[in-house]
């Protein structure tokens, strides 16, 4: 049996858009989304697995937050991990979850049980190079609205969810006109090269560290806890 360190878990069971073999199948299948986090979260819970005495298939980067929810209620996968602002934001929008008790209540009336915090908070953020930020002045979000010239490209999940563009730009009156999405990857890139000023991050990134980004201040509290 699968230790209780694990995220979401399903009690009711099985589709994704990639379908494992027979003899997969009647392994417990290991979930990870298209980032690598999550991916080595996947890989953190196959090796407990396999530890408790099961054969584990983990099937990495299998899509964005809806892939994996849709197929963990479906039962295709059995266990992923998650992220509480994404499921009282997202997954769970419309129901205004705050306490960790409430989202653990209304996820195990959907049949899904959430493990305790993994220990740490991974809440999206905004960032820019430090060194553009420490030019233009601007260490909080709210700076943004007296730069309206900035190129923010933001990832492709952050630009539909209902905790990321949407809300973020109505929350702190952003007037940026021409926002695109593109890949997680490819936006560290495309700031380093200084093709883009702004985008969407991971607070645990190692990337901000890797290419000096400044984190903009959330002075608005707009981004919940993402406890894993």
């Amino acid at each position: 049996m699968i230790p209780r360190l694990l995220v979401l878990i399903a009690l009711a069971a099985a589709a994704a858009p990639t379908h494992p073999s027979p003899a997969q199948a009647a392994r417990p299948q290991v979930g990870s989304k298209k980032f690598t986090e999550s991916v080595i979260l996947g890989e953190v819970v196959t090796h407990l697995s396999l530890q408790a005495g099961d054969r584990p298939v983990h099937r990495k980067e299998v899509g964005g937050t809806r892939v994996l929810w849709n197929a963990l209620l479906s039962g295709e996968i059995d266990v992923y991990p998650e992220y509480t602002g994404t499921i009282a934001q997202e997954l769970l929008a419309g129901q205004n979850l705050t306490a960790e008790a409430e989202i653990r209540a209304a996820l195990e009336r959907a049949g899904i049980r959430m493990s305790r915090s993994l220990g740490f908070n991974n809440t999206y953020a905004i960032g820019m190079k430090e060194e553009t930020a420490q030019l233009l002045g601007i260490r909080a979000i709210s700076d943004l609205r007296n730069h309206p010239q900035l190129r923010l490209f933001l990832t492709n999940e952050f630009m539909d969810r209902k905790d990321g563009w949407p809300s973020l730009r109505e929350r702190y009156r952003l007037p940026h006109a021409t926002v695109r999405g593109l890949d997680h990857d490819l936006a560290y890139r495309a700031l380093e090269t200084g093709s883009i000023q702004a985008t969407d991050l991971y607070s645990t990134d190692a990337e901000i560290l890797q290419h000096k980004l400044r984190v903009l201040k959330d002075d608005l509290s707009h981004f919940p806890a993402y406890h894993a």
